[in-house]
């Protein structure tokens, strides 16, 4: 295996795997979000706004995996 190929596998590893991790995590707080906005309607307002923030620290870790495996692709 040369260089580049090991580059492109490193690559698409760090992305894939990388990513899997947020996806499912914002499934799980999404599902979160809609039980307790069930089971408590009134406390919508508050219940989404920290669901956004939670999404977004998790799309965060996301990105940065994205951001890795163009780092192992180019440097």
């Amino acid at each position: 295996m040369d260089v580049e190929t090991a580059r492109l596998l490193g690559m698409a590893l760090a992305a894939g795997l990388g990513v899997i991790g947020p996806g499912i995590g914002i499934g799980l707080i999404g599902g979160g979000a809609m039980q307790a906005i069930g089971r408590n309607p009134e406390a919508t307002g508050k219940i989404i706004s920290n669901m956004i923030l939670a999404i977004v620290f998790t799309e965060a870790l996301g990105i940065l995996a994205i951001v890795v495996a163009f780092i192992i692709k180019f440097v």
